[in-house]
């Protein structure tokens, strides 16, 4: 049966000012359906402020097994570390 009902994954905001994050997945026949399961599943103890889900085909992944070659060419900017930047001479925090 859950064969032919869409896979959904299911992203929490616990409280407010945090991020969502993945709570885990679930099957639904439709969006409105899919965020009705995943309230009852995810947030059963009042823990969550919103909810998105999304279809799991929907969603693109790097693979884990291609991490370094993905990943390298960040190594080479050295621009985005703060290491890269001096502070002007007064300013104490940034």
């Amino acid at each position: 049966m859950t064969s032919d009902v869409p896979l959904w994954e299911v992203f929490v905001r616990p409280r407010r000012g945090l991020s969502h994050t993945h709570a885990g997945s679930l099957h639904a026949p439709d969006a409105d359906m899919a965020l009705r399961h995943a309230r009852d599943l995810y947030t059963r103890r009042q823990e969550g402020v919103s909810i998105w889900v999304v279809p799991a085909t929907e969603i693109t992944a790097s693979s884990p097994d291609e991490k370094d070659s993905f990943f390298d060419p960040a190594a080479d900017k050295i621009y985005r570390h703060p290491t890269f930047y001096e502070l002007p001479e007064g300013v104490a925090h940034l």
